[in-house]
């Protein structure tokens, strides 16, 4: 049912040196970052001897699960601890007289006192291997470091979620395979990515090329020069070329694809954490901090399976995918964003955008306002969501930012820890194999702590009864060796 320990107290009345009640409530504030709190409304902290100090206070930590605590059950616990552990000093009296004051069913346990909510839920000893997440991380990411002040786009972003994200429990993870450039050629031109491969890879470390010249007026005619040809395949003047930006987009690639591939396998959620994002590449263009757009290298694998549909969470319009997928109706391409009136990538991401061709209707923007609240996002996301369900895909593939946060240097909004966590709950309804894709999010201090949150609500509202409609063995196609 759970874990139960002992505790010194918090409370002066029980505890009245306040040196050591500091260190006491040093360790209860440690235990509630796990979601450990003592039991309220008995007599199990009561002292031994009239006037006692310090006398314990009973924790429980329920490992994650949501069932109550029962107090029979309660009751046995108690009578195991205070007759093994402290048979020699507690008389049959006083046992019998704490486990009677355990009169409340279900047990009642103190509110969370320290922290807002706890850090970390205790479910790796209750959670098996086959339903945690299936975590893909791009491990060669740091060899891309632009340390120009101010390129926010840094190595420190992956470790800071990787800290909040592993103590939780909900993740294991896999191995990245390498599947090779003829999946990036499916989602970009042939031209583009063997002009990044020229220009890149022959560059010496700490070498870079930035983007100045973009030929707009002559596009059919670019520059001789391959520095300078660099604007005609960017968007912007701050997305560097250099040797190990194309090498750690590389394996960006491999893992949305090694969580792509998890998908198919039968895995029901599944987090590619990579570095650089690349929600921004579209099939000929690189920029804002993208080079290859490693959600859309996803989509297209799982196509090959079923009707996809991708739901951009990032603050910014996600271009890239909306370019690639613009005539086809086989992905739908969804993305809540700010409004480009004000937000990067300012030329993308209207409403009037619906596709073209077979893809028309299959592409659908919902730009917001530059200040919102927690419940026109969770609008907006219920806007998209009905039109997922309308497109029925067997795949859903989460481009996600993490700069829809407060005081993120990029964006507007203010989404707080448990806002994420809402959405990912509202994400995880929509009973579909997912695949998390990381895009941007800068606000390092709370980066980790926001991306725990989100897959908290994704993976809880994925267990919840009724949510796995999908099966492996209901696919028409099985995968081919790859």
């Amino acid at each position: 049912a759970g874990l139960f320990f002992e505790c010194l107290p918090d409370d002066p009345e029980l505890s009245r040196d306040e040196e050591i009640r500091k260190q006491n409530t040093a360790r209860l504030r440690f235990y509630e970052r796990y979601g450990a709190v003592p039991i309220t409304g008995t007599k199990y902290e009561t002292p031994l001897e009239p006037g006692g100090d310090n006398p314990p206070y009973l924790v429980f930590d329920g490992l994650g699960r949501k069932q109550p605590l029962r107090r029979e059950k309660a009751r046995l616990i108690v009578a195991a601890i205070l007759g093994k552990k402290y048979g020699s000093l507690c008389s049959p009296e006083y046992i019998r007289m704490v486990m009677e004051s355990f009169r409340d069913d279900p047990v009642k346990l103190r509110p969370l006192k320290y922290v807002s909510e706890p850090r970390h839920a205790a479910v790796a000893a209750v959670l098996p291997e086959s339903e945690r997440v299936a975590l893909f991380v791009n491990r060669d990411h740091a060899i891309h470091h632009v340390r120009e002040r101010g390129y926010v786009e840094s190595p420190v972003r992956v470790e800071a979620i990787l800290k909040e994200i592993l103590p939780s429990g909900l993740f294991t993870e896999k191995k990245t395979r390498h599947f090779g450039e003829r999946h990036i050629l499916k989602i970009h031109s042939a031209v583009f990515y063997h002009y990044l491969r020229k220009v890149c890879l022959p560059m010496q470390e700490g070498e870079s090329v930035y983007p100045y010249v973009f030929p707009v007026r002559n596009a059919a005619r670019p520059p001789q020069d391959l520095s300078v040809r660099a604007g005609y395949f960017c968007m912007d003047t701050f997305t560097p070329l250099n040797r190990n930006a194309f090498l750690a987009a590389l394996g960006a690639v491999d893992c949305a694809l090694s969580g792509a591939r998890a998908l198919v396998e039968g895995r029901h959620l599944a987090y590619a954490l990579v570095r650089p994002p690349g929600h921004h590449a579209e099939r000929r263009l690189f920029g804002g901090f993208c080079y290859f757009n490693s959600a859309a290298a996803a989509a297209e694998y799982l196509s090959a399976f079923g009707r996809v549909a991708m739901l951009d969470m990032d603050y910014h319009h996600g271009n890239g995918q909306q370019d690639i997928f613009f005539s086809r109706k086989d992905v739908l391409t969804v993305s809540v964003h700010g409004h480009p009136r004000f937000a990067y990538p300012y030329f993308s991401g209207f409403e009037d955008e619906k596709g073209e061709g077979e893809g028309r209707g299959y592409n659908l923007n919902l730009p917001l306002p530059e200040h919102i609240t927690a419940q026109d996002y969770l609008d907006a996301l219920r806007r998209a969501s009905r039109r997922i369900k309308e497109h029925a895909p067997r795949f859903l593939v989460i481009p996600f930012g993490g700069d829809t946060c407060r005081k993120d240097p990029t964006g507007t909004w203010a989404l707080t820890a448990k806002d994420f966590e809402n959405n990912g709950r509202l994400a995880g309804a929509l009973d579909l194999p997912v695949l998390v894709v990381q895009e941007g999010g800068y606000n390092t201090r709370l980066l980790g702590e926001n991306v725990r949150s989100f897959f908290k609500g994704l993976f809880e509202a994925s267990r919840s009864p009724g949510a796995r409609l999908w099966s492996p063995a209901s696919r028409d196609k099985r995968p081919e060796p790859r």
